[in-house]
């Protein structure tokens, strides 16, 4: 293209070729980009329909089951006293009916014919419904006698107005578990639906649809005012006798127009814009180069020759001036550049041998090179080098020279030679000073670094500290309304490695860890080990976007794997709480104390899990707090304080042993259970104080009750792990002089025997030592081994109370039961059966072998002084006659 007789092909379209091509692929990539866009609005449509369907769902779900299981409570109490009075019934259906719920009428029907109603007013009519009469339920009520379960039937149009879901239950009394007749309990239809959230309102288009098993047509009973588009989401509900279909669709359609697809459009032409104009516009550069360069062409041979001369005047005028004919060999020097290398002036002709014989010898063979290019290429000649005068003093000399063709064709160069030899040695000076500089700073810059990364970075793992975090989180706390998201990691069993292979372990567990999380984590967030186990993820992309739920089971999943440490398979966990900032007000801080709160609910949930902080965990983290201080203020003012259960012999019914159970006595809230507040006070670590707040009390009230004349033989109360390992508890209890037998101390199952160190099981042994029973609580239900717990010689295994209740209806209950009770025999341990509810559990029992019954049949919890009175009045005799069963 730079031959000045070239044509332009195309008229000059070549050189825009390129462009068009260009435009041609951006413009199908927009196309494609745009369908793209099209497709991932109606997946998000979709995914967020699908999603508030799902919860409609299980709104509806839970109310449904709510309702079922609040009459199944009811129908359960009725199987156990069919005998019950109008008055009793009406009284417990008045306590259903004024809850929350969407209950409309129940009826009872002894032999499928109505005879109880509930409540009577509205429903007279009910009252001798026959169903086996009835054209429309007689179907629905004998299935629930055929197939004996709950069957749920709707929705149906009610007599009384309205529409309702009858949920009809099978009712068994007796010891035969006879079939006595069915329970019907009507549900408002329109209250389930309007609860559920299925409202006028909703934000998608909605209608649900009930069809039968038996194959009818379904039909409709709600749908929303905008009608549910093409290609719906369905979801479905299996409510028994019929199935709920719930199709849901936007309120616009599918195919409704995204907000932003203008600007996405705009967008997309304005990148284009942006990739074609460039290349167009290149074209028309390369266009207008080619007309330059043709004109340039045409001025270089006359300017080349004025520009010689001109450097050639330039120089001249103030140093040596040589010429060089490459043709000849002959080299012109004049005075000036005689005086550079000392030769004398008597000598009339200097060649380039007398050049070369002046060149320092380490500059030879470069200078020669150097001359010998410029000569070949025709490119300037420029260079420096020594020499060495005849009074063996170095010079340092630049040289510059132009190459050019005589008009008789012949190469010569012609150049010039100056001494820069102070200015050598002063630039090699300074230069050895700016090096010596710059060397010194840049050590002081490299130490800068060096401090200020080691007090921002863990020294163990590398990975940024606390410090870099609080830096970090200062500078996300800016009010910019990005979001934050913060991710508490806790490594769960560290301490077990530490303690058992050493720190050296540790360091290495705490060196995996690191690694596994900047291999997982993207690069854009930042991780930091802010102390021992613990490590804090900072965010700043889009939770929508991000998944950090998905990321924190990934990290979870990796941590988990096993690891080869000095020898040692070993596998850690990981514990993670997720935090994310939603008010932009929130500071960093703050957020940094909720994703610990996840934490502490990851781990209160068995570790190894991830929990995401919300408003019920921020309630519950009052209440706890709340919960927490009037523990505190309870044991300081004396609120807790026993409550005494008896213990009966299976043959005698006489008492052998009270149990003392923990009550909590709050000022303003009444009794409060220990399920409620154990959980707190382990957290608090006062489960000790409390044990021995039940103790001393409990022993105090059975010296008591022996000063009035009533001999208890033995009080039993719970020991937590956290009692045992009291170091001065021996102490305490060989101080009370306890007389052998009269205590008894109930450990938990779910206490790990298995794992149990030597200190706990040798004070469990200095316990016994002192004459104080030891009963296994809740036997039966832990995770510890039979021969682990045998090993620890019990007085008594207690049975606990979910093996004891199904007794009566399950004969494989009563096989394990009657093993513990023969595993017991064996070795010449006694067994309490807890949770004996009924007179024909404690027939039941004895029979198996039962040592002694404690249960609500016989007695339930009290207050000391009402002990005191019951024991004395002796009122269960008469009524507790227990029959011999024969076991199943």
């Amino acid at each position: 293209m730079n031959d000045r007789n070239a044509t332009f092909s195309f008229r000059g379209l070549g050189y825009y070729l390129p462009a068009i091509v260009v435009a041609f692929a951006v413009l199908v990539a927009a196309v494609l980009a745009d369908a793209q866009k099209r497709r991932l609005e109606e997946e998000y449509l979709r995914s967020s329909t699908t999603e508030q369907l799902g919860l409609l769902r299980s709104r509806l779900e839970g109310n449904i089951l709510g309702n079922v299981k609040l009459v199944q409570g009811l129908v359960a109490t009725f199987s156990t006293e069919p005998d019950m009075s109008p008055t009793h019934f009406d009284d417990l259906l008045s306590r259903i009916f004024r809850e929350e719920n969407q209950l409309r009428s129940l009826a009872i029907a002894p032999d499928f014919v109505v005879n109880r109603v509930y409540p009577l007013k509205g429903n007279e009519r009910s009252l001798g419904l026959d169903y086996r009469k009835n054209e429309r339920q007689r179907a629905a009520a004998l299935q629930v006698m055929e197939q004996d379960r709950l069957i749920v039937t709707g929705p149906v149009d009610l007599v009384q107005g309205g529409r309702g879901v009858i949920a009809r239950y099978p009712i068994h009394v007796g010891k035969e578990n006879a079939f006595f007749g069915i329970a019907s309990a009507v549900i408002s239809l329109d209250k389930l639906l309007a609860t559920s959230g299925f409202t006028d309102d909703l934000k998608i288009a909605v209608t649900l649809s009930s069809k039968p098993h038996n194959g009818q047509e379904a039909r409709t009973f709600f749908a929303t005012p905008n009608t549910v588009d093409a290609n719906p989401v369905d979801m479905t509900i299996d409510i028994g006798h019929e199935i709920w279909t719930m199709s849901a669709a936007p309120l616009k359609g599918w195919r409704q127009p995204s907000a932003d697809l203008g600007t996405f459009r705009a967008g997309l032409a304005l990148l284009a814009i942006i990739i074609v104009a460039p290349i167009f516009w290149v074209g028309y550069l390369m266009k207008e180069r080619h007309k330059h360069i043709l004109t340039l062409q045409d001025r270089e041979d006359r300017l080349e020759t004025i520009s010689q001369r001109l450097q050639l005047a330039l120089d001249a005028s103030k140093v040596g001036v040589w010429e060089y004919d490459s043709e000849t060999s002959a080299l012109s020097w004049d005075a000036r550049m005689r005086a550079l290398y000392n030769v004398p002036p008597e000598q009339p002709i200097c060649g380039y041998d007398d050049w070369r014989a002046a060149l320092h010898p380490d500059d030879i063979a470069e200078a020669e090179r150097v001359f010998a290019t410029a000569i070949a290429d025709e490119k300037p000649y420029i260079t420096e080098f020594r020499v060495i005068g005849h009074d063996e003093r170095i010079r340092h000399i630049r040289a510059h020279g132009m190459t050019y063709r005589a008009s008789s064709g012949a190469k010569r160069i012609v150049g010039a030679n100056w001494d820069v030899t102070e200015d050598t040695l002063l630039q090699a000076e300074l230069l050895e000073a700016k090096l010596t500089a710059e060397a010194q700073n840049h050590a002081l810059e490299e130490a800068r670094r060096v401090m200020e990364h080691n007090s921002l970075h863990d020294a163990l793992t590398r990975l940024p500290n606390r410090r870099f975090l609080d830096q970090q989180l200062a500078l996300a706390g800016n009010g910019d309304g990005r979001s934050l998201t913060l991710l508490h990691i806790d490594l769960d069993r560290f301490k077990d490695i530490n303690d058992t292979l050493g720190h050296a372990a540790g360091d290495e567990v705490l060196k995996h860890a690191a690694g596994v999380l900047r291999a997982h984590i993207p690069l854009e967030d930042f991780i930091a080990r802010i102390g021992g186990d613990e490590f804090v993820l900072l965010s700043r992309r889009d939770p929508a976007q991000a998944d950090f739920t998905g990321l924190s089971a990934r990290l979870i999943e990796a941590i988990s794997e096993p690891m080869i440490i000095e020898g040692h398979d070993c596998r850690i966990g990981a514990s993670i709480g997720i935090a994310t900032r939603n008010d932009v007000d929130e500071s960093p801080e703050q957020l940094l104390v909720n994703a610990d709160i996840a934490l502490y609910e990851a781990k209160r949930r068995g570790r190894n899990r991830v929990e995401t902080f919300n408003d019920e965990l921020r309630l519950r983290t009052v209440e706890v707090k709340r919960l927490s201080d009037d523990i505190l203020r309870g044991l300081e003012r004396g609120e807790f304080r026993p409550f005494f259960q008896p213990q009966f012999d299976a043959q005698t019914l006489e008492i052998v042993g009270v149990e003392a159970l923990a009550r909590w006595e709050h000022p303003t809230r009444g009794f409060i259970a220990p399920d409620i507040f154990l959980p707190v006070a382990e957290s608090l670590n006062v489960v000790a104080r409390i044990d021995e707040t039940i103790l001393d009390q409990a022993l105090f009230q059975a010296t008591r009750w022996e000063g009035q004349g009533l001999g208890i033989p033995r009080v039993s109360v719970n020991v937590s792990c956290q009692r045992l390992r009291d170091e001065g508890l021996i102490d305490k209890l060989k101080a009370m002089n306890i007389r052998p037998g009269a205590l008894t101390f109930e450990l938990l199952e779910s206490i790990s025997f298995d794992t149990a160190d030597d200190g706990l099981r040798q004070a469990i042994e200095e316990i016994k030592a002192l004459g104080i029973d030891i009963e296994i609580d809740d036997f039966g239900t832990g995770h510890a081994s039979i021969v682990s717990l045998l090993e620890l010689s019990p007085k008594r295994l207690k049975i606990d109370r979910r093996l004891v209740q199904p007794l009566l209806e399950s004969t494989s209950q009563q096989s394990l039961v009657r093993s513990i009770i023969d595993i017991g025999k064996v070795r010449d341990i006694e067994t309490v059966a807890e949770g004996v509810e009924t007179l024909e559990h404690a027939a039941l029992l004895r029979s198996l072998g039962c040592h002694t019954l404690q249960g609500y049949a016989l007695a339930r919890p009290m207050a000391a002084d009402d002990f005191l009175a019951f024991a004395k009045g002796r009122s269960w005799m008469p009524d507790a006659r227990i029959t011999p069963a024969k076991a199943s």
